[in-house]
């Protein structure tokens, strides 16, 4: 008998749930009896579709990884190149709030016991660079950036970014430096600090509000609701998996 297909809607809210947990509660809250109980399936899907916990933790750094270059694909290019690579500063952030929950995954702040990135994981994450690099490339050969090193302008831009994106999801930001303030900031010195004038930099970071705010909606979508763990397994009737055990 051939194996049974493994349904990768089972897979995603598996990566899903995990991670919200691994993040609101930490390494302690993580048990493959709890994950399966809140996706309303069993403990062999775990195994099945990761082959163990830490393959489980691995795959949520890859889905946050690639949720990220997801968005980056969709970033257009423009004759304005200081315009194009704040929008794509803008995305990183977007991305990293929407999705606070593998984001604490991705950079190793929230583990399992056991697990740790691999050089390939980390690997996995710089690829994520490769448009960065890019558009600050077309930065310089417009005679925008006066730096001339792309690879560290796209460095300097992670850092800020990243810095940004983790002291919001902590709540560290308020008035009267907020997330929104210290960003549009940090924007503009980024890219002067990279060699472009203040007033063509504001141009450019202004200009760019208006494409993502045109291209990048806030998503209309609720969060996944897991279900209730005092309904037990039953909660998830219809769609769960059947497997000779339940223990893990």
């Amino acid at each position: 008998m051939s194996p049974r297909p493994r349904d990768p809607a089972t897979r995603s809210e598996l990566i899903e749930i995990s991670a919200r947990l691994l993040a609101e509660e930490g390494p302690e809250a993580m048990s493959s009896r709890r994950i399966a109980k809140l996706a309303g399936t069993s403990t062999m899907a775990v195994y099945t579709h990761f082959g163990s916990m830490s393959g489980l933790v691995r795959e949520m750094v890859h889905e946050g990884f690639g949720r990220l270059a997801a968005a980056f694909e969709r970033i257009g290019t423009s004759e304005d190149s200081v315009r194009d690579l704040a929008v794509i500063g803008r995305v990183y952030r977007r991305t990293a709030v929407d999705n606070a929950h593998l984001y604490s995954v991705m950079f190793g702040g929230r583990t399992l016991a056991g697990f740790e990135l691999t050089e390939e994981d980390r690997q996995y994450g710089r690829f994520n660079l490769v448009p960065v690099v890019n558009c600050a490339a077309r930065c310089i050969e417009d005679g925008r950036f006066a730096q001339e090193d792309a690879m560290l302008v796209a460095h300097h831009m992670w850092l800020a970014m990243h810095g940004q994106a983790t002291l919001e999801i902590g709540d560290y930001l308020i008035d009267p430096c907020d997330a929104d303030r210290v960003f549009e900031s940090q924007l503009v010195t980024l890219m002067v600090g990279a060699g472009d004038s203040a007033e063509a930099a504001t141009a450019s970071v202004l200009a760019s509000a208006e494409v993502f705010a045109r291209d990048f909606p806030p998503e209309a979508s609720e969060p996944l609701d897991a279900p209730d763990e005092a309904d037990g397994l039953d909660s998830g009737a219809g769609r769960r998996e059947r497997a000779p055990s339940e223990s893990g």
